[in-house]
């Protein structure tokens, strides 16, 4: 199953070079995310499954330029595969329905006390789960 969503595209992240800089693509990825790591969650009382992750990695293939903000681009992402304490992610972000860049990411769980990996609980691989695509 992939996750799709809208990210807003601001006026003020367009550069002097009159596209959407390239730092903002990998801001577009993070806010979704976020919004697919509390999908679950859904005002419910308890923490979202996936909330002890950081970013070990990250690339971005840049496809196409997004040159005017004030509009929303269409995010898809899934998950590409999964290890003991990680995860492989791919999002791909679209601007009126043309893919403009990749974003790929591996993130890591970790302990919140120690700071340091750790393996992914079954809730966590359960969540992953759903998202994984072959």
């Amino acid at each position: 199953m992939k996750y799709e969503c809208k990210q807003f595209v601001r006026w003020d992240d367009v550069d002097a070079f009159g596209h959407v800089n390239n730092a903002k693509y990998l801001v577009y990825a993070q806010e979704a995310r976020f919004q697919w790591s509390t999908v679950q969650f859904d005002g419910k009382d308890e923490p979202p499954s996936i909330i002890a992750m950081v970013v070990a990695r990250a690339e971005v293939d840049f496809i196409a330029p997004i040159y005017v903000g004030g509009h929303f681009v269409d995010v898809v992402l899934w998950v590409d595969s999964i290890s003991n304490s990680s995860f492989v992610m791919t999002c791909e972000i679209f601007d009126k329905g043309v893919l403009v860049a990749r974003v790929k990411s591996v993130q890591v769980a970790v302990s919140l006390e120690t700071k340091k990996s750790r393996p992914l609980t079954d809730n966590e691989r359960t969540f992953l789960t759903q998202y994984l695509e072959k």
